[in-house]
């Protein structure tokens, strides 16, 4: 069984620092001072999105992010730039909660978390269309609503899936707080820091050697190499990242793949989540499973190839139209663990097929 060394916080640049172990998904978390002030009450103020629109449990900790942590019951908070933000369900509705932002500058930071939703998407049109056309996302649709796809920062959504290549669910997450540690601290809440993600910049003074002593393995030497290869990009590698969101679907692939450490599935989930591609559809051996089991059995049994990678994303876009990667998204979803175990309760159907939970694990770039 290979073990994996813990990981530690961001070295000092002028002293060097003990190796602290990380050991749980809150990595950040540490124990209030009792002398302290209590935490102000959140305010809550409503988004006017019911959960048909947005289910936070059906979103954030799904594998589209590894950033934003479940701070209590039905309430998950994270970072949309410099903004701390949670979100939580109050009655049938969402409602958010800004920690760090000034009153002045509320109004842009609640147009910047809009955007981070994909608040552009009415996702009930969405779930009314897939529904009329696959009786079978009909029924699911019924208990799976709210799954929405984010709209992330596409440095930030690179970097995390670069971590993701041949990695658990727990290790990604530990190795994206370590990254995220690099940039600015937002806070505190319910015991768990918060950062800002890196700039470029900031991404630059983090070395080779660091990241492997970090623990990030092979990953280290992508990481580096995918910063210096932005840092060169004529007007800047966020700008970059930025304009690929005006390329079709096929060309933007083409130039993520370009990006050390980036094979076809993780640019498929870099495109989906962060640059308006919505038709990509990252295929694993997951995904395999659903669409030899519902959209081309003809292939059941079969060994999952680049070739027929592309053969599964050209069959959901072909059920499901210019907005495949939502419909696979849900169905996606639908299978882990935990829902399936739901759906199977609902629906009367046994249990047996329910297995231990792999979020979308990369089977090599």
């Amino acid at each position: 069984m290979k073990r994996h060394r813990p990981l530690p916080s961001p070295p000092s640049s002028t002293t060097r620092t003990p190796k602290p172990t990380i050991p749980s998904y809150y990595s950040s978390k540490k124990s209030r001072n009792p002398l302290l002030s209590p935490p102000e009450t959140p305010k809550w103020v409503p988004l006017n999105l019911t959960k048909s629109e947005l289910f936070l449990p059906l979103t954030f900790p799904t594998g589209q992010t590894f950033r934003w942590k479940q701070t209590s019951p039905f309430q998950y908070t994270g970072a949309v730039g410099p903004h701390l933000v949670s979100l939580t369900h109050l009655q049938d509705g969402v409602s958010y909660c800004f920690h760090n932002t000034p009153v002045s500058n509320q109004a842009a930071a609640k147009s910047a978390l809009l955007d981070f939703l994909n608040m552009s998407i009415c996702l009930s049109d969405l779930w009314d269309e897939f529904s009329a056309s696959d009786p079978r996302f009909a029924e699911l649709a019924q208990h799976l609503s709210g799954a929405r796809v984010l709209r992330q920062d596409p440095l930030e959504c690179l970097m995390q899936f670069i971590c993701s290549s041949n990695n658990n669910i727990k290790r990604i997450t530990q190795m994206v707080d370590f990254v995220s540690s690099l940039g600015n601290y937002l806070g505190e809440v319910e015991g768990i820091g918060f950062y800002e993600f890196p700039s470029l910049d900031q991404l630059s003074k983090i070395s080779e050697e660091q990241l492997r002593k970090a623990g990030f393995g092979y990953r280290a030497k992508y990481i580096r190499g995918t910063v210096e290869v932005l840092q060169s990009k004529p007007g800047g590698g966020v700008e970059w990242l930025t304009s690929l969101r005006k390329l079709d679907l096929e060309s933007a692939i083409e130039s993520l793949t370009s990006l050390p450490g980036v094979g076809p599935k993780v640019a498929a989930c870099i495109a989906l989540f962060s640059l308006d591609q919505h038709r990509a559809v990252p295929v694993d051996t997951h995904v395999w499973k659903i669409a030899t089991k519902y959209l081309i059995p003809e292939l059941a049994g079969k060994r999952l190839t680049p070739k027929l990678c592309s053969h599964v994303a050209d069959a959901f876009v072909e059920k499901y139209g210019k907005y495949a990667g939502w419909a696979q998204t849900l169905l996606f979803i639908a299978e882990l663990p935990t829902q399936k175990a739901l759906l199977q309760s609902l629906t009367k159907e046994t249990a047996k097929d329910v297995k231990p939970q792999k979020i979308r694990e990369e089977e090599g770039s």
